[in-house]
């Protein structure tokens, strides 16, 4: 993986084997990278370096990884992979809905972190231009209108709070009003990557998207499943 500037990096993890092999993975692509063993220390770091990813650990020795990510959040819009042992699926969702992108069970292979990682740095950051939908103008829908360059949605003239996968997901389906965006297209679009067991992190983050746009999924007003394919934009 290739950076064409100095991005960083927090690992927040007690295991010290883990902490030292993500650190020097991401080290060798360029990242500055700052290790915390705690979720205290970690959102301290977090807090200091503001870094444009974070790898979280779930199971802390002092704060349970989904606080940590939800405290993580109100400081930053970095991205987020939490990493986990548990294989209950529970708490795996539990942290995409708290505003993690990504997740990996351990043990996991460095070779698909670093992949993971690289596709979410080719997304775009707040206030740059969207890479699926990018318009120099909003797009209304309804009494939905989004400022794609901005990155800005509004619902009824209200600012919803998205994260950056959100606002991604919306304005792919904004880009084709009347396509239906099968899974595997999304995830590549969005995630930039096909990995088809990630299947779920589309709909994990789509019923976010629903939820914040106050959209019932059985009428779909904003947002209409296509079962056994994907999504489309509703009516409005």
């Amino acid at each position: 993986m290739q950076v064409e500037r100095a991005w960083s990096a927090v690992i927040i993890d007690d295991d010290p084997d883990i902490c030292a092999l993500i650190a020097e993975l991401l080290r060798q692509s360029g990242f500055e990278v700052t290790e915390a063993a705690s979720g205290a220390d970690g959102i301290a770091a977090v807090r200091e370096v503001e870094p444009d990813v974070v790898t979280l650990d779930l199971n802390l020795p002092d704060l349970d990884g989904i606080e940590v990510c939800r405290r993580i959040r109100e400081l930053t819009d970095a991205y987020v992979v939490m990493l986990t042992a548990r294989p209950d699926e529970i708490d795996r969702l539990m942290g995409l809905e708290i505003g993690a992108d990504d997740y990996l069970t351990k043990p996991f292979s460095p070779r698909e972190l670093r992949a993971r990682i690289a596709a979410m740095l080719r997304r775009p950051r707040s206030g740059s231009s969207a890479g699926p939908a990018a318009a120099t103008e909003s797009v209304r829908h309804g009494g939905l209108e989004v400022d794609i360059e901005g990155r800005l949605a509004m619902l009824d003239g209200v600012e919803l709070d998205l994260t950056r996968t959100e606002f991604d997901l919306l304005a792919t389906l904004l880009s084709g009003p009347r396509r239906v965006w099968p899974r595997e297209t999304l995830l590549r679009t969005v995630w930039g990557t096909d990995w088809v067991s990630d299947g779920h992190l589309v709909e994990v983050h789509m019923a976010n998207l629903r939820r914040k746009l106050g959209d019932d999924p059985r009428s779909g007003r904003y947002i209409r499943t296509v079962r056994g394919v994907g999504y489309r934009l509703g009516v409005g």
